[in-house]
């Protein structure tokens, strides 16, 4: 048996949502680490050039692409909403360079019957017993992947929710509406969302971000994050003569991973602890490069995270004469939640919307971040909102229908609580 939609409303909006996201998710945005120019790859340009054609479709007339890949477009304030009351809707175009992202072929798994899903290819298996969130969708309209890519419910199923709330709001003048601003980003899976953002000629008072995950979650804090590079070099030489001279840097690299706390991992962590996490190794006997990010809610642990890494690294290379390190740290993106303090309306308005749908809206820190974490420290304060995906950054990645059709409509009401701000 199908499972309802959480309103009249969301069961609306649902085809509509799937045939957008259905749309979106075949075309290749992996974006790409270490970006020399924005955005980092071609194809997150043609999902942008394709949202602005069906902007320009729905009706607002100003909708553009510009130099960096960032789309915007304004639907006017209607339905006894206040002009001058501006608020933003994000989301993000690219997928995860985590998982292959190329040819994603979506199947939509109808009334879904709980139990274990096997995808057709890659050996990729979805198994409720693995996947808590997944237990408790049964009778749920389930999206996945075909098993050899990722899906692109991040953040395709939150482009695919603002774009259908304004295909409804857009079609119906009567319903209150603010001025809705929307903005399709680039490039937030390596950290260079907001980047080169324009928050003054966006011209919201607030924003909010489609980048969250389980049924009614509103988001106000997030990571605080770091990225370190640590770059070992050894000394090389032919190896037949190696005795007593080769520095084998990829060695060194490998015990400084090893040497790392077991126990400071994202896989050993949970609730508000922190992370080093390494992502990346390369190298040969000459040079090795070790990237990791590092992560936590408090700023001060964070530091403790990057002087751990540190001390780590120096400790081993001192134990290989020869080998040298180099070790740098770049800030990503901070804690929101102290720049959301002074505007709490924000927020309260979500809670509403997300009320006004009839859930219970969950308030979570984000184990991660979003475009909204920068964003909120330039001044736009802009909390995160849930889009109904989950298992993001790998092939067993699987959206719900009702979950993505109950956040679409949630911005429905979101627009509504706006219109009534005076």
């Amino acid at each position: 048996m199908t499972a309802p939609f959480t309103s009249p409303l969301a069961a609306s909006l649902a085809e509509d949502l799937l045939a957008r996201f259905d749309r979106y998710v075949r075309i290749d945005t992996q974006s790409a680490r270490g970006r020399t120019e924005s955005p980092s790859t071609p194809g997150q340009l043609d999902l942008s050039r394709l949202l602005v054609d069906e902007l320009l479709a729905l009706g607002p007339t100003d909708a553009a692409l510009d130099g960096n890949g960032y789309v915007t477009a304004t639907l006017a304030a209607s339905g006894g909403g206040d002009p001058g009351v501006v608020v933003g809707l994000v989301s993000h175009v690219d997928t995860s360079p985590d998982a292959p992202g190329a040819g994603v072929v979506p199947l939509v798994h109808r009334a879904y019957d709980g139990g274990v899903i096997t995808l057709p290819k890659g050996g990729t298996v979805l198994d409720p017993r693995a996947e808590p969130h997944l237990a408790s969708r049964a009778g749920h309209d389930v999206v996945t992947s075909s098993g050899d890519t990722l899906l692109g419910a991040d953040d395709k199923a939150g482009v695919a929710e603002i774009m259908t709330a304004i295909a409804h709001l857009a079609a119906r003048p009567e319903l209150p509406r603010p001025t809705l601003r929307i903005c399709f980003t680039p490039d937030e899976e390596v950290g260079l969302g907001a980047s080169l953002f324009d928050v003054e000629a966006f011209g919201a008072q607030c924003a909010y971000t489609m980048d969250g995950s389980s049924l009614g979650e509103i988001q106000d804090e997030t990571f605080s994050a770091k990225e370190a590079t640590i770059t070992v070099t050894g000394v090389d030489v032919h190896p037949g003569f190696a005795t007593g001279i080769l520095v084998n840097a990829a060695r060194v690299a490998a015990k400084i991973v090893a040497a790392l706390p077991d126990d400071l991992t994202p896989e050993t962590t949970s609730g508000r602890d922190g992370f080093i996490h390494v992502y990346e190794t390369s190298g040969e006997a000459a040079t090795a490069t070790v990237r990791a990010i590092l992560r936590d809610f408090d700023d001060d642990r964070l530091d403790g995270h990057v002087a751990l890494l540190r001390q780590t690294a120096e400790d081993v290379v001192a134990q290989t004469p020869g080998a040298s390190v180099t070790i740098e740290v770049a800030d990503q993106y901070p804690n929101m939640r102290a720049h959301l303090e002074p505007f709490p309306e924000v927020t309260e308005h979500a809670i509403a919307a997300i009320r006004a749908e009839g859930l219970e809206p969950l308030r979570e820190p984000i184990r991660g971040g979003t475009d909204g974490s920068v964003l909120s420290a330039r001044g736009l304060p802009t909390p995160n909102i849930f889009t109904g995906g989950h298992a993001y950054h790998s092939c067993r990645e699987w959206a719900s229908l009702q979950d993505m059709a109950a956040a679409a409509a949630v911005i429905v009401h979101l627009a509504a609580e706006w219109a009534a701000e005076r």
